[in-house]
């Protein structure tokens, strides 16, 4: 046995009579394996071997000029084709044929034309055929689409209708109605992507709302604050629309509240928009939510003037006022001793729903004053005090100049004239004062609520979006 193989071998290890052609410069020949088992008598003879596989490669089409050679059960393969799978399923096919050894695979592969546009037709037809095949289960997602849409809408309906009956806020309804629609909208968004074949895109769907309303929630962290703000304030409602509000240091009537921010007209007239998100962090003064309002100012009188009389005249001069409460009554209090009077505190409530308090209280003091001086009382002014480093040569009334003749000065002439001077001055009252509560120049004592509604409705409009906080309704008198 061993004499037989030896022989074999050597066979098998010379150099065949009829070598393969070089394969093209393009494609180099590849290396053949060596088979796992040769058999030393093959069954089939070369001949046969090789006009059995090159009847088939004619017989696929695939391959132009096909010739097989087989010499010593090793095919060589010539020919060529365009594409380079069916080369490589060639050369799979006569590997897998009996009594062939190995396999040498010079089949050429042939290089496009610059021109070829069959890749980009071949591309084209398949993507109609997808399209084509696609369109009913495209349809059926449509129309899961628009019953998805119809049934959000009646969601959000019903909700609207429930929170009409049990909540009066707008804001907060339209918040529920939304909370309704969306669970329908990702179902049927997951139920038409899973009908259209797209089972991981839905899955991705449902799996990354979650994450983008995080990201979401962070890029746009702001707005989604100002948002729960305007549902906070309201559902608390701190004030109404008319009210007159002081809200981080700006004072000014309520115009408008909305989703973006709180517009209020101030004293001035002008509008000032206040993000939500501030105004709900912020301390709020409503100067609207008790009608009463309590005024005060001082007034000083005289060291020599009796204190107790003077609270009198003022509380009365007070009272008589028709804009000022008489509950709470009036109060009129000893505030402190100047350095030239003694400063009387007043203390008085209006209704500021119906006057205005600059204008009542200037009325107030213009009554006061002239109340105190008609009941003889001294208004003096602040003291000064002046320093004469070298002294001021004081003459008495009557003296003589220096170095004249005469004797000291006349005190009985001085002292008439001072008391003549300061009665004048205790008594003097401006004839031209007014006793009306109110002059022409006060305009009137009511509220300037009605001027800046009148300035507002002038205005251009500034927001555009549905407010949140209705207009109180005005109490019939």
């Amino acid at each position: 046995m061993l004499a037989l193989c030896v022989p074999a071998c050597d066979a098998l290890a010379q150099p065949p009579a009829d070598p393969a052609p070089p394969a093209d410069s393009g494609d180099a020949a590849p290396t053949p394996e060596a088979p796992a088992r040769v058999s030393v008598e093959p069954i089939s003879d070369d001949a046969d071997i090789a006009k059995r596989l090159q009847r088939i490669l004619r017989a696929t089409g695939w391959f132009r000029d096909p010739v097989v050679r087989v010499d010593e059960g090793v095919a060589f393969l010539e020919g060529a084709t365009g594409d380079a799978d069916r080369k490589a399923w060639a050369q799979q096919l006569a590997s897998k044929t009996d009594d062939v050894v190995a396999v040498v695979n010079n089949i050429k592969l042939d290089r496009p034309s610059m021109f070829d546009l069959s890749p980009a037709r071949a591309n084209l037809e398949d993507l109609l055929r997808g399209a084509i095949q696609t369109t009913p289960t495209l349809i059926v997602a449509a129309l899961l689409f628009a019953a998805t849409w119809l049934a959000a809408r009646l969601a959000a309906r019903v909700a609207r209708n429930v929170a009409e009956r049990r909540i009066d806020n707008t804001l907060l309804r339209g918040v529920l109605s939304k909370a309704a629609a969306i669970p329908v909208l990702l179902l049927g968004a997951y139920l038409a992507l899973r009908v259209s074949g797209l089972t991981r895109l839905a899955v991705t769907v449902l799996g990354g709302t979650g994450v983008l309303g995080i990201v979401l929630g962070i890029a746009f962290r702001d707005i989604a604050e100002n948002f729960l703000a305007s549902i906070l304030i309201s559902i608390q409602r701190p004030f109404q629309t008319g009210d007159l509000v002081t809200i981080d240091d700006r004072q000014g009537f309520v115009q408008m509240v909305t989703t973006r921010g709180t517009l209020i007209m101030t004293l001035d007239g002008d509008h000032v928009q206040i993000p939500n998100a501030l105004v709900y962090k912020s301390v709020i003064v409503n100067s609207s939510a008790n009608p009463n309002q309590r005024l005060s100012f001082v007034v000083g009188v005289d060291y020599g003037d009796s204190a107790s009389r003077a609270q009198r005249s003022v509380l009365e001069a007070v009272s008589l006022h028709e804009a000022v409460l008489r509950d709470p009554e009036p109060l009129v209090l000893v505030d402190g001793l100047a350095s030239s009077t003694v400063n009387l505190r007043v203390f008085f409530w209006i209704n500021r729903a119906e006057y205005s308090p600059l204008k009542v209280r200037s009325a107030v003091l213009r009554q006061v004053k002239r109340r105190l001086q008609s009941d003889g009382f001294t208004l003096p002014d602040e003291s000064r005090e002046l320093i004469f480093p070298q002294g001021v040569p004081i003459r008495w009334l009557g003296e003589p100049p220096p170095g004249g003749a005469g004797g000291g000065p006349d005190k009985r002439r001085e002292e008439p004239a001072l008391n003549a001077a300061a009665g004048a001055v205790r008594q003097s009252v401006d004839p031209d004062e007014s006793e009306a509560g109110a002059t022409k120049a006060e305009g009137g004592l009511v509220s300037e609520k009605k001027e800046i509604e009148d300035q507002a409705a002038a205005s251009r409009p500034l927001q555009d979006g549905d407010p949140l906080l209705a207009a109180p309704a005005v109490a019939a008198r």
